[in-house]
């Protein structure tokens, strides 16, 4: 009688939830809803890591976001920038990465300026350019 209960009242929660359209249709593989990527506008910047070269010399890998990759318009590169917004460094990326999401590239031997203690680095779309989330780490000492 209790797993009849529970499954009563597990059939009544769905129908409520999905009847009420409380719960967004995910596209396969995804953790938002479709029309929230279409909207979408920038890629998200979702991990960077400084790896020493040399003196004030990186390698900066990063993790970027698109959910919208096509071969029409795609997170294209990313930039890196100081705290005063100085462009250190470009990163383009040639080519979509729809069946790779997220992906992670390294743009090779940055150097970053002495006395720059944090660097942000900010995506690019193909279509809308700059923008979106970005991430922010110290460089090491």
């Amino acid at each position: 009688m209790t797993v009849l209960l529970r499954a009563s009242l597990l059939s009544a929660l769905t129908f409520v939830l999905v009847g009420c359209n409380v719960l967004p249709l995910l596209a396969p593989g995804s953790d938002e809803a479709p029309e929230a990527a279409a909207e979408q506008l920038y890629p998200e910047i979702i991990g960077v890591q400084l790896v020493a070269r040399g003196d004030r010399v990186y390698d900066v890998v990063v993790s970027i976001t698109s959910p919208y990759d096509t071969p029409e318009r795609y997170a294209d590169g990313w930039r890196v920038l100081d705290s005063e917004g100085n462009v250190l460094g470009t990163h383009t990326l040639l080519h979509d990465h729809a069946n790779e999401q997220p992906f992670t590239r390294t743009q090779p031997g940055l150097e970053i300026p002495e006395g720059v203690t944090e660097i942000t680095v900010e995506g690019r779309d193909l279509v809308n350019g700059y923008g979106g989330g970005t991430l922010s780490i110290d460089v090491p000492e």
